[in-house]
């Protein structure tokens, strides 16, 4: 089963995020403060290390998904799930020159596909999933959560996991 995640808002989150709400976190990126493009600074929302390892415990392989482009950019982002011990940080996708979010997507086709609503920059007009081909969304069960929410409130289990509904 492979997992595909999304990174910045997801399961990390800039690091003047700590110790304030979801709410404040979102401001932060509608305000764009210096940390939101600090990527080399992000942290890890909330237990999504220890989340998205127990899923790996359970047989699952692990993808990322960045909105990053630029190789130093990349190279932050990969930092970052080094640094925190992310599991296979090695699987971290990222776009190609005319490349968009649901072709990275198609290509992998993963069992369970996490992302958040991105509503500091748009909402759905902005996410992947929406934008997937049919043939290839029957394939793939989407989970939305809020932005810098994380991970945390999604099941243990992988098989819940699988069945799991976005509210």
């Amino acid at each position: 089963m492979k997992i595909l995640v999304f990174t910045e808002g997801t399961v990390t989150m800039q690091s003047t995020g700590i110790g304030i709400s979801r709410e404040e976190r979102v401001k932060q990126s509608v305000d764009n403060v210096t940390s939101v493009n600090d990527f080399r600074s992000y942290i890890p929302n909330g237990g999504a290390v220890d989340k998205l390892d127990n899923w790996k415990s359970q047989g699952a392989e692990i993808f990322y998904l960045t909105s990053r482009t630029l190789p130093n950019e990349i190279d932050d982002v990969r930092f970052v799930l080094d640094k925190y011990h992310f599991p296979d940080p090695q699987n971290l996708l990222y776009r190609k020159e005319n490349q968009e979010y649901k072709d990275l997507a198609e290509e992998l086709i993963p069992s369970i596909f996490i992302e958040d609503d991105c509503e500091s920059i748009g909402g759905e007009n902005e996410m992947t999933y929406p934008y997937i081909r049919p043939e290839t969304k029957s394939k793939i069960h989407s989970i939305i959560v809020d932005e810098f929410a994380g991970i945390d409130n999604l099941p243990d289990d992988l098989c819940d996991l699988e069945r799991h509904e976005t509210i």
